[in-house]
């Protein structure tokens, strides 16, 4: 199992002054890299732990780089994409190019829960909370969602929205109160973002499973029934 200290690719070199710096403060050791060719030269033994790809300049080259991943040209555990607002809508048609996206400029205490979430394979001792509804189960010790005994596939801002409608089943959303309640601060992707997460929660849910995300026309979302009888909270209370 790797350990939070494994080396990360970071893209592009030289990175973002605050990813730097939100890395280092964090203790993950990284190294930047200019492009695929280079990834490849200095891969360590193990492979890479993770990588973080920076899009925001250079969408071109970052996209190039996460392709050059994927196809295995370099071994990484995750990829980290970090974008802008305006390139959401871009992600769309790319989502096989990395397990989770950030939007620049981004909060530190954000790209850190990230980083946690993308190396959780790592791997802890502590006593998992959980919480439930019907046959889906979140583990929010290792950021596990599990619906029917099979492992969803999530990024971290997937899991933390599923996470908040599991924890409050029954309850009407606007998009608005989502982006205040999961993201925590001014988003720049604005509702566009909640309608995304949505969708791609919904598809990784299955068919049988998506209509636990139901659409309150010219209002929000609600998750279940307003009434139901499996829901459990975490041992936290939320």
């Amino acid at each position: 199992m790797r350990e939070i200290g494994d080396l990360l690719l970071v893209y592009p070199d030289p990175p973002p002054a605050l990813l730097a710096q939100t890395l280092d403060l964090a203790g993950h050791p990284w190294k930047a890299v200019a492009n695929a060719a280079v990834a490849m030269q200095h891969e360590p033994p193990d492979g890479w732990s993770g990588a973080v790809v920076c899009a925001d300049d250079d969408p071109e080259g970052a996209f190039a780089v996460c392709r050059a991943l994927r196809k295995g040209d370099a071994r990484v555990e995750g990829v980290l994409l970090m974008v802008s607002g305006a390139q959401l809508a871009d992600l769309e048609h790319r989502e096989d190019l990395f397990d989770d996206f950030c939007l620049a400029p981004f909060h530190p205490r954000e790209l850190e829960a990230r980083m946690r979430h993308l190396l959780w394979r790592s791997g802890r001792g502590e006593s998992p909370e959980t919480a439930s509804y019907a046959d889906l189960v979140l583990n929010f010790a290792t950021y596990q969602a599990v619906c029917m005994g099979r492992p969803l596939d999530l990024t971290y801002m997937e899991y933390e929205l599923l996470k908040f409608f599991v924890t409050h089943p029954g309850k009407v959303f606007t998009r608005e109160q989502l982006l205040s309640r999961v993201w925590g601060y001014e988003y720049y992707g604005g509702a566009r973002t909640v309608d995304v997460h949505v969708r791609r929660l919904r598809a990784k849910l299955g068919e049988e499973h998506a209509s636990y995300i139901q659409t309150v026309r010219s209002v929000g979302y609600r998750f279940g029934q307003t009434r139901w009888p499996d829901v459990l909270s975490s041992s936290s209370g939320n």
